[in-house]
């Protein structure tokens, strides 16, 4: 593609063009030199859709390790030999005091657990946090595996608005990440959420070994289940875990990859999370060029990640800015 190019596929997007597969796949293939121009188109989409207000979420990891699943990226999984801590369900008590302490500018605050899913007691006693919290400020997520319907309505009817369930990758390489479950399970998961009305956040990881192809074919299988944010991971390999022996992405991968969401996905929410120091180092503030709205603030599940008075001074360093509640 010549650079114009890339400007006038971002401004079809912004006027109603679906980008087709093929679209995709040579915006993938973008070379190193091309990169910049990339950029620009996908920034000229978050732009048009956002303008310059990023959402800012954070989480808190309420029950750790110990998860019966095996996933080949997580170190709380029982078939990965890591330190990871290990934990039961912290308790209505530590989230009530989380959630009002949070930031007045963190607009999303999620509440994540290890485990195929949260036990229906847990969900209880997580639906009385969430309404005997006092923070008007920040809407409320969760993260608690494949719940059924019951459990989803209890939560629902004590305020929380999106449901959390990760893709991880695209379905002809989930077999490689995960034997424990199917794909389709994450599948009927969100669609039974965005049934009773929840919104659905769901992403993945990228630098598990997926092909451009696979990039492309997991970007379009979350716009067929019209997702309403992308949480967007880039693998942070963990010794004693089936790929702890990767290598990070480089960085130009990186926002390559996020370009490309972002000109498949130009409306929704992509919110960049867990491997960005690690994974894109010094082209980290990159990632709102190229497209990313939103991002993860604090400490992952068990990665450290940057500090909220740090992403606030890069966002005001770039003219961008919390985005309004």
């Amino acid at each position: 593609m010549k650079p114009k190019d890339f400007l006038a596929l971002a401004e079809r997007i912004t006027n109603g063009y679906i980008s087709t597969q093929q679209d995709l796949l040579d915006l993938l293939s973008t070379p190193p030199s091309q990169l910049p121009y990339l950029m620009a188109g996908a920034n000229l989409i978050r732009e048009k859709y956002f303008g310059p207000g990023i959402h800012i979420c954070a989480i808190q990891n309420a029950k750790s390790g110990r998860c019966t699943e095996d996933c080949a990226f997580c170190s709380q999984s029982l078939y990965a030999k890591t330190n990871a801590p290990v934990y039961g369900f912290v308790g209505k008590d530590e989230i009530i005091k989380n959630i009002n302490s949070l930031p007045q500018q963190i607009h999303r605050f999620s509440v994540v657990t290890s485990g195929r899913r949260l036990k229906k007691s847990d969900v209880e006693e997580l639906a009385q946090a969430y309404l005997e919290a006092n923070n008007n400020n920040v809407k409320f997520c969760a993260s608690l595996g494949s719940l059924d319907k019951e459990s989803l309505s209890i939560l629902k009817e004590a305020g929380l608005s999106r449901y959390h369930h990760n893709l991880e990758t695209a379905p002809s390489h989930f077999p490689n990440i995960c034997t424990t479950h199917t794909f389709q399970e994450r599948i009927n998961t969100l669609k039974t959420a965005k049934e009773l009305g929840l919104e659905i956040c769901s992403g993945g990881i990228f630098g598990m070994g997926e092909t451009d192809e696979q990039v492309v074919e997991f970007t379009l299988t979350l716009r067929e289940l019209d997702v309403d944010a992308v949480p967007t991971n880039f693998l942070t390999p963990i010794q004693g875990t089936r790929l702890g022996h990767l290598n990070g992405l480089e960085a130009t991968r990186c926002l390559k990859i996020i370009s490309v969401l972002r000109y498949a996905l130009p409306s929704k929410d992509i919110i960049i999370c867990g491997g960005r120091e690690q994974n894109l180092k010094d082209l980290h503030p990159l990632v709102f060029y190229a497209g990313a709205s939103g991002i993860m603030t604090g400490n992952y599940l068990t990665t450290k990640g940057r500090n909220y008075e740090q992403d606030i001074y890069l966002l005001k360093a770039l003219n961008l800015k919390p985005r309004d509640l």
